[in-house]
């Protein structure tokens, strides 16, 4: 929980991504990726791991152009597997990109909306030396 300067409390709500077709959407997330519904009104909610997660229906393309700088990302712990069983299903995931930490790669929703897969890197054992 945060507390602003003039006293107000936050406290974390939701991520959610703007769509223009609910339930085209609500397939994507649901059959392509997984996820369960936990429910549906005027937005659909996901809970991915106690965080909830809503999807928005807009009319107003602005807000889902896919440009903003949050991130859907999803933690695997075998990014080619998972991309292979995306690409199975029709998503296009970008290519497999190693940093420092771990293996990266994007792909999007039907309506552009960035999302990631996330795989660590395992430690490295650290090199041996030996003292003479």
């Amino acid at each position: 929980m945060g507390v602003l300067n003039g006293g107000v409390l936050m406290n974390f709500d939701c991520i959610y991504y703007y769509v223009s077709d609910l339930d085209r959407a609500i397939r994507f997330f649901s059959d392509t990726l997984g996820l369960s519904l936990s429910s549906r009104n005027h937005v659909a909610r996901f809970m991915i791991d106690g965080v909830l997660f809503e999807l928005v229906p807009t009319t107003d393309a602005s807000r889902y152009s896919g440009q903003g700088n949050a991130r859907l990302c999803f933690g695997v712990k075998d990014i080619r597997a998972a991309v292979d069983e995306l690409d199975s299903k029709g998503v296009q995931v970008g290519v497999v990109h190693e940093v420092e930490n771990g293996f990266l790669a994007t792909f999007t929703d039907p309506d552009g909306n960035e999302l990631a897969l996330w795989q660590e890197a395992k430690p490295r054992m650290p090199a041996r030396t030996s003292s003479v």
